[in-house]
């Protein structure tokens, strides 16, 4: 049975929903205690996840139970947050007796894989280390929809639901195809309400910043923003590397904010992002395993958009120097500390940080709509997800189906298959995409 799952996830090309894309299929081979579903949708704007629970619950329950076969566990946890009434409604009647709802308060990072595991079961993850490391497996919401339809209907991964909210006419959540150009679902939330729009993809603490609204939709899109151009979330994206550091260099005024605010330093991991920027200001010289506990930050951004008083970025400093340490096949190796007793309470309210990013007009629904949406075009990266690029099976004048196999994943890499989205003839094969007309 648990072979089977595998297999079928594998042959769906089902990945991560809810983050980097890594393929679920090889997250089910491992063994684990308790499955968690994360259903927290960590960042404020996000509306994906707690719609689907609340349309999709026996889907994700199914994809749930196929989790926790497939990996042994025999304790279900859905972490979501206590205020997702309506998806709390739909899941309570069908929970099976060894799930469990899990209410989380409204806070960020909830949704941190990590910091989800602390909160609905207790244990913390090592620095890094994973969650298998202490029996655990998490998987989003739409990944383990996308586990049930791949397990009982042979169905891969075609679709997307994303949210379009901010500065659009008409915030929604529409689904695609995978590959579908960005510029189509900003069309179909009415347009830019603004003149000056700039866009992020994901959410404002830990997206990025859309530069082409041609770029396809892909398995892993889960939010469009509109912002106006001078917004402080679009400001901060284009902040160059070398502003960053020339601000920490000259402005840190060491007042530790930032460490004590870093949700993995309240768990008991070392990250103290104020010491990391301290030692770039003295040319690296401190502690080699300071500078090193860079490469566990989660880059959640609380240091760089929520508490620093004087707009450093030691987020941005880490990233610098994981790129650095990496390069040089460094490894952190720390110790887990104990967690701070203050940690539950430090944790920063939503309400509080859509106010500090000046986004709160923009926190309103955005209606899932019934209907998927249909392109002309779609260009499918062979790319998205954690591991090597799939190899195109397909070549420019082939006829393709909906669901058919375009990519695979090259022997004995780590990586995901990938599908066509729509009927169509394919125009293009390139080293990084699939273009198929319909």
């Amino acid at each position: 049975m648990m072979n089977d799952i595998s297999a079928k996830v594998r042959a769906a090309g089902v990945v991560g929903g809810g983050g980097a894309g890594f393929p679920t299929h090889v997250k089910l081979e491992a063994r684990a205690e308790i499955f968690i579903v994360n259903g927290a949708e960590c960042e404020p704007l996000l509306r994906v996840d707690q719609q689907l629970m609340a349309q999709r619950a026996e889907e994700l329950l199914r994809g749930l139970r196929y989790g926790m076969a497939a990996t042994g566990a025999k304790e279900g946890i859905i972490a979501l947050k206590a205020k997702y009434k309506p998806a709390i409604a739909a899941l309570e009647p069908l929970l099976p007796a060894n799930v469990r709802l899990h209410y989380l308060k409204d806070v960020y990072p909830a949704g941190d894989e990590v910091i989800t595991i602390w909160m609905a079961t207790g244990r913390r993850v090592p620095p890094a280390k994973r969650p298998g490391d202490v029996g655990v497996a998490v998987s989003n919401v739409m990944t383990l929809i996308n586990v049930a339809q791949a397990v009982d209907e042979g169905n891969p991964v075609i679709l997307r639901p994303v949210t379009v909210t901010g500065a659009v006419r008409t915030p929604i959540t529409v689904t695609v195809p995978v590959g579908t150009p960005m510029a189509e679902l900003v069309e179909l939330a009415g347009g830019p309400s603004v003149t000056n729009a700039a866009y992020v993809g994901g959410g404002p603490m830990m997206g990025h910043l859309l530069h082409d609204l041609s770029d396809p939709v892909t398995k892993t899109t889960s939010a469009i923003i509109a912002l106006p151009e001078e917004h402080i979330v679009v400001r901060r994206h284009r902040q160059s590397m070398q502003t960053v550091l020339r601000v920490a260099k000259t402005t840190c005024e060491q007042c530790l904010l930032c460490t004590e605010l870093c949700p993995r330093h309240l768990i008991g991991h070392e990250l103290p992002p104020h010491l990391i920027v301290r030692s770039l200001n003295y040319n690296h010289v401190g502690n080699p395993s300071t500078l090193l506990s860079a490469l566990t930050c989660s880059e959640c951004a609380v240091c760089e958009a929520y508490a620093c008083p004087v707009d450093i970025s030691p987020m941005r400093v880490n990233m610098a120097l994981k790129a650095q340490m990496r390069e040089q096949g460094l490894k952190y190796e720390g110790e887990l500390r104990p967690a701070d007793p203050m940690a539950e309470y430090r944790l920063v309210p939503i309400s509080r940080l859509l106010a500090r990013l000046a986004i709160q007009q923009y926190s309103v629904p955005a209606p899932m709509q019934a209907d998927v949406h249909r392109p002309a075009t779609v260009v499918i990266k062979l790319q998205q997800h954690i591991g090597a690029p799939a190899l195109a099976l397909v070549k420019a004048g082939d006829a393709v189906r909906a669901g058919q196999l375009i990519g695979d994943i090259p022997e004995g890499s780590l990586g995901a298959r990938i599908h066509a989205s729509i009927d169509g003839t394919v125009s293009e094969v390139t080293a990084a995409a699939i273009t198929i007309r319909r």
